[in-house]
């Protein structure tokens, strides 16, 4: 292990390791031990009691995050010359069908969503060696693949994320920035735990949410009581 820095033996002297903290106190103290020069961005690991093994146990979802991401998400838009204007007075970063395609398949993925329409999808599929591991395949669970396009590109805009459980059942998701009020952080983390409640699948047994942890980017990690 490395020696710790002096920030960081200052800020783990702020933590108590036996507390489960409220979510109001995690998001303030969040704040006061991130000592980044950067904005650093804010993340809720929740670890949830299920098996993602199984179909009906697999948790996947999308969450407007009301104070947005602190992130001007690139969404790259393939579309279908018929669509291209809507996609770029949306917001769309990129826009067009056949050549970005070409650039993705050498190697290009320089974007954080892309939204697209259903008939477009044939033409994505063996692109999913290359945006399956990166997280960038469009899914119409995730409001990705759709007609309205618009709608998608103006949604990821103002801070929709997707998510979905690992295969060791915990759900990772960037919540917000630093530079956030502390109100706008737990506002951000409470709509998202509040949409895994929602999506608590019906063959889970036992605890739902085991625990939640809040951290910033190199930041030691808070416990918070997943009883909130």
């Amino acid at each position: 292990m490395g020696k710790l820095t002096k920030n960081r033996k200052l800020s783990e002297a702020k933590i108590d390791d036996n507390k489960l903290y409220n979510l109001d106190e995690a998001c303030s103290l969040l704040k006061d031990i991130t000592t980044t020069k950067f904005d650093a961005s804010v993340d809720l690991a929740i670890r949830l009691g299920l098996d993602p093994k199984k179909a009906n146990e697999m948790v996947r979802g999308v969450v407007s995050l009301p104070n947005g991401t602190g992130k001007d998400m690139k969404v790259l838009a393939l579309v279908s010359p018929d669509k291209e204007d809507e996609a770029k007075k949306a917001g769309a970063d990129f826009v067009g069908l056949d050549e970005y395609i070409d650039k993705i398949k050498g190697g290009w993925t320089d974007v954080d969503v892309i939204v697209t329409m259903p008939s477009v999808m044939g033409k994505l599929g063996p692109l999913g060696r290359i945006l399956g591991p990166r997280g960038l395949m469009p899914n119409p669970k995730t409001g990705t693949v759709t007609m309205d396009i618009a709608k998608a590109v103006s949604d990821v805009k103002a801070g929709k994320i997707d998510f979905k459980v690992d295969k060791s059942g915990i759900v990772h998701a960037p919540i917000g920035k630093v530079s956030f009020s502390a109100d706008k952080i737990v506002g951000n983390a409470n709509e998202l735990i509040q949409t895994l409640i929602k999506l608590k699948p019906s063959g889970a047994k036992g605890t739902y949410i085991k625990s939640i942890y809040i951290s910033s980017t190199m930041s030691p990690s808070l416990a918070i009581d997943p009883k909130i």
